[in-house]
């Protein structure tokens, strides 16, 4: 189905939620030679629009295109988060998306992805989803901000001899933030790209001492790599 500009942000992401594990997809924008992500965000029934070139794939007629205020807003934000993925990922693909709300204001998708493949031992993905709806108020000097970021994480043990262990989940977080804002449209993607920071740095935060810290808990406590006297002795000296 198209995703249209009178579905609410809420809306948009419950469809999220509901196939979260499924990673982004790639496609190559032909006009632009450039990789750009598939989502219910830039899609209208069987073809995908790029941020690139603002065209479908596969071409159909009139499709749901962002009007040009917001076109406008996504090339300056696609550029942005192009520079931001680069200082962050070294590499990956991001996409950005914006469209208007039908009672005011207006949503957008921010979109990355990024593989690795360690010595072809490793195989790992990360894709993260920056679901941002806007408000202006107070005659337009600041705004309103809900961000809802999901990050799917993926590992991949590929070595021979050791077999194949998969490790992979989802986190999602929700916050919201009153901003200011200048009447040149970009203050938006400052202030929306400072937002998308700090909440990837805080998830990258709490898959790495959270998540994977407390899968290492487990496992010590089902297995240890001693046997377990030397284990209690061991815990004894730290108590």
């Amino acid at each position: 189905k198209a995703v249209v500009s009178t579905q609410s942000t809420g809306h948009l992401v419950d469809e999220l939620l509901s196939s979260i594990d499924q990673p982004l997809k790639v496609a190559k924008d032909p006009k632009k030679n450039k990789d750009y992500l598939l989502c219910d965000y830039n899609r209208d029934g069987d073809s995908y629009r790029s941020p690139w070139s603002n065209e479908f794939f596969p071409p159909i007629e009139d499709g749901n295109a962002p009007s040009d205020r917001m076109r406008k807003l996504e090339e300056q934000a696609n550029d942005a988060f192009d520079v931001y993925r680069e200082q962050y990922f070294d590499g990956g693909i991001s996409s950005c998306y914006f469209w208007d709300e039908e009672h005011g204001g207006f949503s957008g998708a921010i979109l990355i992805k990024k593989t690795g493949d360690l010595k072809n031992k490793f195989r790992s993905s990360w894709d993260s989803i920056h679901v941002i709806e806007a408000h202006e108020k107070g005659a337009g000097r600041n705004a309103h901000y809900k961000l809802i970021s999901t990050v799917m994480l993926w590992l991949q043990n590929t070595r021979e001899g050791s077999g194949q262990m998969d490790l992979g989940g989802s986190l999602s977080r929700q916050v919201e933030k009153d901003l200011p804002v200048t009447a040149d449209m970009f203050s938006h993607i400052v202030n929306i790209g400072g937002m998308v920071e700090r909440m990837e740095n805080n998830i990258r935060g709490i898959l790495e001492t959270v998540y994977f810290g407390r899968t290492l808990t487990v496992l010590n406590d089902m297995r240890s790599l001693v046997d377990l006297e030397s284990k209690k002795a061991h815990d004894k000296l730290n108590q």
